[in-house]
């Protein structure tokens, strides 16, 4: 057995922070101090009634401790979760967001001066949206307003599904919207509270940019945002003019962003983005924001497991929900890296132990029931399709829709019309042409609107953001 020294069996609070002793040294020391006084032939060991109750003192003090320990992390946003990160950040002026509705930009085209009050539209699957409470056709006879789902949730909408006007009005003549609705969002999680406590001490910003992008982040109603700064006298690698800021937003009125950008923006700094938006300055004066409404980009994820023993099916479970997690955490224009994807899909790390409620040496146990080699991952976005199919038997070459994340050497997976999969490797991209071998073997047909997968990374461009659910996973077997 071990020995062990008499010590102090508390926290310990120092400039590097609150520390607590192990289990076991609580235990050891407890002993030590039992031999102390009994002496070192007493007979303490686990089946014994003195030894049950020393490990019963010590679970008692180390529950204490850990009690003590999360309590002291509970003062520090950096530490604290659930409610005690709720109360933290409102030292900073900002509070946890509660679930939400979707919302999508909408343009609303009529003839000019047509007031359109308390306006409802509705889409293609008879969900409606309400509009801000007063809208008015500008001079352009059109205008880009933010309609709010009215029942809360993930309300999804295609580009050109909300077409339908629910309360018709003299003067407005349609409405649709250009580009997919923003989710509503479930109650924020800690983590992207966090870092929004951590954008939001930017409010006091010495510079501009700073300030934009802490005013956005603070909006009602915002998912993501990212604001990108072109300084230069060109247009940089993203398309965003000299000079100019671009600004990309997930959910939030439209409108209160444009005038959160408005405000703090220094004069002469144009904006850019395909979604304009006209407010008043301090002066009365028109100024046309130019955002970007973020691109959602499923990606879709396929592991095939290698069982060990002791594996059991629901492990799979466990894998699709960490995968998830990971996934649904990335910031605006952030790759999907190959190899990140290996730790979640081992169940390792933070995503893995949140999406389960377990903790990390559980995880480990379930990990060790089964192997994932790297070259049995592959991943898409949900525009990496087959186009200008179908193509039969013999074919080494399809055309695909987003071929950035397409290079000669990596291997991909094709869905075939009878649901199976052609496993390729790229021979080469010339455009949206991709050559590989082997060719579709007889009897199979690859028909447009096929998904590709590739065993590589994926190329997300500045104004897309990642999203994921779990039919958006699979793991095989």
């Amino acid at each position: 057995m071990a020995t062990y020294p008499l010590a102090t069996l508390a926290c310990t609070i120092s400039s590097t922070g609150i520390s607590a002793p192990a289990y076991s040294d609580i235990l050891g020391s407890l002993t030590a101090s039992f031999q102390s006084i009994y002496g070192t032939d007493i007979y303490i060991d686990p089946d014994s009634q003195d030894g049950q109750w020393l490990a019963t003192l010590s679970q008692m003090i180390n529950d204490g401790n850990q009690a003590d320990v999360t309590v002291f992390n509970g003062y520090s946003p950096t530490y604290a979760q659930g409610a005690p990160l709720s109360s933290q950040v409102k030292i900073n002026g900002i509070r946890r967001e509660a679930s939400s509705n979707s919302t999508a930009v909408v343009n609303l085209v009529g003839q000019v001066g047509t007031p359109i009050n308390n306006g409802v539209v509705q889409d293609s699957n008879q969900n409606l949206w309400n509009l801000p409470a007063s809208v008015v056709i500008p001079s352009a006879g059109t205008i880009a307003v933010t309609a709010t789902a009215q029942q809360p949730g993930a309300i999804t909408a295609i580009a050109g599904a909300i077409s339908q006007i629910n309360t018709p009005t003299q003067g407005w003549q349609s409405v649709t919207n250009p580009l997919p609705a923003a989710p509503g969002n479930p109650v924020e999680m800690d983590a992207a509270l966090r870092q929004r406590q951590s954008v939001s001490t930017s409010l006091a910003a010495l510079t501009p940019l700073q300030a934009i992008s802490a005013a956005v982040a603070n909006t009602p109603g915002i998912g993501r945002s990212q604001v990108y700064n072109n300084p230069t006298g060109a247009a940089d690698a993203n398309g965003v003019p000299a000079h100019s800021i671009a600004v990309v937003v997930e959910g939030g009125n439209i409108v209160t962003i444009a005038q959160a950008v408005e405000a703090k923006k220094s004069p002469g700094t144009g904006t850019y983005g395909t979604t304009p938006e006209t407010v008043l300055d301090p002066s009365g004066v028109p100024v046309t924001i130019n955002l970007f409404v973020l691109s959602e980009i499923n990606i879709f994820v396929q592991a095939t497991l290698v069982p060990l023993a002791g594996y059991v099916s629901t492990t799979k479970t466990t894998v699709i929900n960490a995968l998830v997690t990971y996934l649904s955490t990335f910031a605006i224009g952030q790759d999907s890296l190959l190899g990140k994807l290996f730790g979640p899909a081992n169940l390792s790390g933070d995503a893995a132990t949140s999406s389960s409620s377990l903790t990390q040496q559980q995880l480990d146990a379930l990990s060790n029931t089964y192997n994932l080699p790297i070259s049995n991952l592959y991943q898409g976005r949900s525009d990496m399709l087959v186009t200008g199919g179908p193509y039969a038997a013999t074919a080494t070459v399809i055309n695909v829709g987003n071929v950035a994340s397409i290079a000669s050497g990596r291997s991909i997976l094709v869905t075939q019309s009878d649901g199976s999969q052609l496993a390729a490797v790229v021979t080469g991209v010339s455009g949206s042409a991709v050559t590989f071998t082997p060719a579709v073997a007889a009897g199979k047909t690859i028909n447009t609107g096929a998904q590709v997968l590739v065993n590589g990374d994926l190329i997300l461009a500045f104004n897309e953001g990642a999203q994921c659910s779990a039919t958006n996973i699979t793991v095989l077997p």
